[in-house]
């Protein structure tokens, strides 16, 4: 299975896999990310996504392998944030760090597909990385798919306030380093903790839980989103409204009462926002056991 000459293939693929597990090579100062590549021999769309936090692309394999099922001629390009996988070496991870490394997967793409439509689906945090990544190439992003988008004020949430209690500096660090005396009994508590979580879910978080340096990163991001995603960005929301697409879980405590602000920002204009608020009842962490239902939303709004 060939991948795109910016894509390095990271292991030997299974012959029934459609898609394959590659190192993108940021620029020197970034290092490189994990990615996952559904190719296609004859796209016309390409779609970049950008997870939540932690920062996992193999999370998202169900729900993006069954949207790839849905959406003939197209490619997806997944990456992971910097420095939540181990296998790929990277040497900054904060918030802007991301940022500039999903420009940057951005351009490879829009370089190597000419003259395609190019999609950029964010999850949580993810949402609010699609916007700045929309905000740097607003003349090449043609639309903008926003699941369960935490872009304003996640310290206001009721998990933001939780979390930011509980894992204030330097707990990132201490949690991450105390893991490692976990490590023999992750395969029995995890099972326990998560019971609806399917097994390949399940290794996707125990291989996380086993890298120190990963749980520090994730940690330390979320604690850096909660100082630094505050004020609403309405005037981009506003100046793009006729392609972004959201989906709202009816209750999202990372999201909480923001939704009702970030929808009251459009004001009369709302209708030129495709919005899905609560379908099928799917929670913030769709990944885990609702990937079909998403990718079937995302589905149509391509087909529009």
């Amino acid at each position: 299975m060939e991948v795109p000459s910016f894509l390095q293939p990271q292991v030997k693929q299974q012959s029934q896999s459609v898609y394959v597990h590659s190192i993108f090579q940021h620029s020197k100062l970034l290092g490189a990310s994990k990615t996952i590549w559904w190719p296609n021999t004859d796209p016309r769309t390409v779609v970049l996504f950008i997870p939540g936090n932690p920062g996992l692309s193999e999370f998202y394999i169900p729900f993006l392998s069954a949207l790839y099922q849905q959406s003939s001629h197209t490619c997806i390009l997944a990456q992971s944030h910097l420095g939540h996988t181990e296998e790929a070496t990277a040497f900054v991870y904060d918030l802007t760090a991301q940022v500039f490394a999903a420009i940057e997967a951005f351009d490879a793409l829009t370089q190597t597909y000419p003259a395609m439509k190019f999609i950029v689906i964010g999850h949580s945090v993810g949402s609010w990385i699609a916007l700045q990544v929309l905000k740097a190439r607003p003349s090449e992003v043609h639309s903008l798919f926003l699941l369960f988008p935490t872009i304003t004020n996640i310290l206001d949430t009721p998990n933001g306030r939780s979390f930011f209690r509980a894992f204030r500096p330097p707990f990132p660090y201490i949690i991450s380093r105390s893991s490692l005396l976990l490590h023999p009994f992750y395969p029995r508590i995890l099972p326990v903790l998560f019971p609806e979580w399917p097994r390949a879910q399940l290794d996707v978080l125990l291989r996380l839980l086993r890298s120190p340096s990963c749980i520090e990163a994730c940690l330390s991001m979320a604690h850096e989103e909660m100082n630094s995603i505050r004020k609403l960005d309405i005037n981009l929301l506003k100046t793009h409204k006729h392609r972004i697409h959201m989906h709202f879980a009816e209750t999202d405590g990372w999201v909480g009462d923001n939704k009702d602000l970030i929808l009251r920002s459009f004001k009369a204009d709302i209708g030129s926002v495709k919005v899905v608020h609560g379908d099928h009842g799917i929670p913030h962490a769709f990944c885990i056991n609702h990937s079909q239902e998403l990718a079937d939303q995302c589905a149509r709004w391509m087909s529009e």
